[in-house]
């Protein structure tokens, strides 16, 4: 039988952890933080954690590890994350990829986008823009479709991802074409292959093609943004040929399913903070990101949304989940 003392000690015990525990959360972060990016070093996203990080440790004096876990399309970095310990000091820098259309790209996932993880914050949204070598005759998109129609099967495109894959398969289906795609392991061998024209377009993010097209290395043709890209204003959006060709990514972050709600609240707050900031906000609009920041109800339900839109961009395209 439980005494009245014991029951009183441990209520006594309990009301004195209470405040010790939230004590302890108020004083996040108490050690170095980790975000995992699950693509490769120099990439987009790398360096869009990269100058999270920077903020965070300058503005704050947060020590912020950026590791990245490339591979698998996303997959290997994204399920080191989900089985990390969730107390708020393992992050995912999250894509369109990793939460929403790697689902319906592979016919088994070793984690669940929605169940596994807490959607934290926005960072950016970002389009994808169709280039060619800088000497190809072609100058907008309906001369690419012109050159597959007058020889079909014979115009190729370079992929290095499912979800890379998804504009050029648009493409095909909404230009009424015959293309061929070309698998690759890595993006820059897809650059490479462009400028030497072994292949004869591909579609690639914002991000990787800024400093290519600045630098004169490839030419752009139209991009799948909602709007014209500020860096490329002359460029047309794909749905000005096509009329409701459009295909948009993000970059964001999320943590394992389970990380306390006030963490979670404190890093969203952080992130719209340095999203705000008029030096990372110029670092991020020169990746060829749009800086955007979301409260935390309004990502989730952003993400949950974007399932939806990847969903039917899928299957429109008709990719086969591998």
């Amino acid at each position: 039988m439980i005494s009245k003392n014991t029951v009183t000690a441990c209520l006594l015990g309990l009301a004195l952890a209470g405040p010790a525990a939230f004590a302890q959360q108020e004083q996040w972060p108490q050690r170095a933080i980790s975000i995992v990016v699950p693509s490769a070093p120099g990439g987009a996203a790398d360096l869009t954690a990269r100058t999270l990080a920077h903020y965070l440790n300058q503005k704050h004096g947060m020590n912020v590890v950026v590791e990245d876990k490339p591979g698998a399309g996303g997959i290997i970095g994204t399920a080191a994350v989900r089985n990390a310990k969730p107390d708020g000091y393992s992050f995912l820098l999250s894509t369109n990829s990793t939460q929403a259309a790697n689902q319906f790209l592979y016919k088994s996932l070793p984690y669940d986008a929605q169940k596994d993880f807490v959607d934290v914050g926005l960072i950016g949204k970002f389009g994808t823009v169709a280039v060619v070598s800088p000497d190809s005759e072609v100058k907008v998109l309906k001369d690419l479709a012109d050159k597959a129609s007058a020889a079909p099967g014979k115009v190729f495109f370079g992929y290095y991802s499912s979800s890379s894959q998804v504009p050029s398969a648009l493409f095909r289906e909404y230009a009424g074409i015959k293309i061929e795609g070309a698998a690759y392991k890595n993006i820059t061998q897809i650059l490479t292959d462009l400028r030497g024209r072994l292949i004869d377009f591909a579609f690639v993010d914002y991000l990787t093609a800024m400093g290519q097209i600045s630098g004169g290395n490839l030419k752009p043709v139209a991009v799948t943004g909602q709007d014209r890209s500020p860096a490329w204003p002359d460029v047309a959006t794909t749905g000005e040929d096509y009329p409701g060709f459009v295909v948009e990514g993000w970059l964001g972050i999320s943590a394992p399913a389970g990380t306390p709600d006030e963490i979670v609240r404190r890093m969203n707050a952080l992130i719209a903070e340095a999203v705000a900031d008029p030096a990372t906000k110029e670092q991020y609009e020169k990746l060829g990101m749009q800086p955007q920041s979301m409260a935390v109800d309004e990502f989730q339900a952003f993400v949950r949304e974007d399932v939806q839109r990847w969903k039917g961009w899928i299957d429109t395209a008709g990719i086969q989940p591998q």
